[in-house]
């Protein structure tokens, strides 16, 4: 007991005589790591410099009593030091940047790509080969309509139903699904929309694949589907698995079979049509999406897809609106296109290891 009034004492002089009140204490907690300002630099210098003679017996009094409890078995000096290092940033956290996320980074290089105005632009972008496995995004959950990108959905509904009545798609049924995506035939999409039961039945599908935010257009509008650019990521990732457990039929989903016809498609798209995700590899599938708004003239362009790299499969959404014209937002996407995957590309270089890795986090 001796021994701990002796230390309060000290304590208690030592406050007394500091050159800030205890309350300028307050807020500190609240600054950024990394950066102090006067109050805290104030705080920081050596205290006792000023006290009487009888202040600094109280605070040698109190240094002893520091000494011998932090030699003692308790380790209560050690318990307050690890306080207070958890209260604030370790000193090689201080002294270098945080590391970026893949976010922050889609977001900086999509910068020089963004055209202001009435265009609107998601983007969405998920590295298969990646050990996170998270879909990164900039704006990807915005709305936009689909155009004719929902012909894969359409395609996947079909599968699906067919998979669930125990049956290969007729004749009828694959003549018109090449139609639908490798030239983009709206004859044969308003045939397959009808055969799957138009938005009910496209909006049922994509509860089994995923797409929590995708709505089927109105009546024969298949080509007004709302959805968004992450939406367009799960969609692709049930037709591109990534490894073999990937590849086996879910009880939901599309088995082996389909999966590999909706990409067998999406690969043997007719020159001309293939703009958009091709923009960042030769190695690519895809479909895109394109739509003159009769209200304003202005045009919805969009386009997923997967591409291949050395070493890596991507798959990417990009979704636009607001075009001045068709070359324009394709100009766009294929730009977007090309800083989403730099930007992933170089963040799966230069990522942390360690305890200390930082996940990718979505930045909206």
């Amino acid at each position: 007991m001796l021994l701990i009034t002796a230390l309060m004492v000290g304590m208690s002089y030592y406050l007394a005589n500091s050159p800030l009140p205890p309350q300028e204490y307050r807020g500190l907690a609240a600054m950024p790591d990394g950066q102090l300002n006067g109050a805290y630099k104030e705080l920081r210098r050596p205290r006792c410099v000023a006290l009487r003679p009888h202040a600094l017996a109280a605070c040698a009094t109190a240094a002893v009593m520091a000494s011998l409890t932090a030699c003692s078995s308790t380790g209560t000096l050690d318990e307050v030091q690890t306080s207070f290092t958890h209260s604030s940033a370790p000193a090689d956290a201080v002294a270098g940047p945080p590391s970026a996320s893949l976010g922050a980074a889609l977001a900086r290089s999509l910068e020089p790509v963004l055209m202001g105005g009435e265009t609107r632009l998601a983007v969405a972008v998920l590295d298969l080969n990646s050990a996170d496995r998270e879909i990164a995004s900039y704006q990807g959950d915005a709305l936009f309509t689909t155009a004719s990108i929902s012909k894969v959905d359409t395609l996947a509904a079909l599968l699906l139903q067919a998979q669930d009545e125990g049956r290969e798609l007729t004749n009828e049924e694959r003549q018109a699904a090449e139609a639908m995506i490798t030239t983009s035939d709206n004859d044969a999409a308003d045939l397959l929309w009808r055969a799957i039961g138009e938005g009910e039945g496209l909006d049922a599908a994509n509860e089994r694949l995923g797409l929590s935010s995708t709505q089927g257009g109105p009546g024969v509008h298949w080509g007004l589907t709302q959805t968004t650019a992450k939406d367009q990521i799960r969609l692709l990732q049930s037709v591109f698995p990534h490894g073999l457990a990937n590849s086996a039929r879910t009880r939901e989903g599309l088995n082996p079979e389909s999966q590999a016809y909706i990409r067998q498609l999406m690969g043997d798209i007719v020159e001309g049509q293939d703009w958009g995700v091709s923009a960042a590899s030769s190695r690519w599938s895809l479909k895109n999406g394109w739509l003159q708004r009769t209200a304003t003239g202005l045009w919805v362009i969009n386009s997923i897809g997967q591409v291949r790299l050395p070493g890596h499969r991507y798959l990417v959404s990009v979704l636009s609106s607001g075009n001045t014209s068709k070359q324009g937002g394709i100009s766009l996407i294929e730009r977007a296109v090309k800083a989403a995957i730099h930007a992933t590309s170089a963040h799966a270089r230069h990522k942390p290891t360690g305890a200390g890795a930082t996940r990718p986090v979505e930045l909206r």
